[in-house]
């Protein structure tokens, strides 16, 4: 096979969750379990919490260098969840889409539909706790947030869930390692899809 199909441009998949579902920690699993694919790391204003790392959770900056990236339009998306801004640099996918490698986001419902609209492209996978305790329970298992935003974060989540019906697919995090699973299994599937091989199928058979 002359050119095989590493040619193609990279993907796009585009997960959201409820705060405290588990996105962040299935999106790192699975880049670490699966070869041709990076996670963006977003620009933020919030603190970090312990064991946080800059340029490796999120890139911390102050909220002047956050503004002014928005000014220049340097971000695909961006958005403010409970008091503190969000953002994902489009600079970071062009790049990885013309290099052809897949790039996988963990971002709230917020970020997806700016995405979605500004891009008209990507895989959008919805994250899922088991059930309203349960998803209460890793909240304050994290032990970083007070019960007021606590509170908020369960109200914010029965809002984000009712987008659903905006994503591609839906993944129930019940046991991490069978979530980690469902969600190889989606960037697998999505990689074999007709329209994105065929091109090189008949670049190489001549057909």
């Amino acid at each position: 096979m002359r050119g095989g199909f590493n040619m193609r441009k990279g993907l796009i998949f585009v997960v959201s969750a409820p705060s405290g579902a588990g996105k962040t920690s299935l999106c790192k699993q699975v880049v670490e379990l699966l070869p041709g694919i990076r996670h963006s790391i977003s620009y933020t204003t919030r603190t970090p919490r312990v064991n946080e790392i800059d340029g490796v959770d999120y890139h911390f900056v102050s909220e002047d260098i956050f503004v002014k990236m928005v000014e220049r339009d340097g971000f695909v998306e961006w958005a403010i969840v409970h008091g503190n801004k969000y953002g994902t640099a489009e600079e970071t996918l062009r790049r990885y889409e013309a290099e052809g490698i897949d790039v996988i986001l963990d971002i709230d419902v917020q970020g997806a539909g700016q995405i979605r609209q500004k891009l008209n492209q990507g895989v959008y996978i919805f994250v899922l706790p088991p059930d309203p305790e349960e998803l209460e329970k890793r909240l304050r298992g994290r032990g970083t947030e007070g019960n007021e935003l606590i509170k908020a974060r369960l109200l914010n989540a029965r809002e984000e869930i009712g987008r659903i019906v905006n994503y591609d697919y839906i993944i129930v995090n019940d046991l991490f390692e069978d979530a980690v699973e469902r969600l190889k299994s989606v960037i697998a599937a999505e990689r074999c899809r007709r329209e994105l091989i065929l091109p090189q199928i008949k670049e190489d058979w001549g057909i």
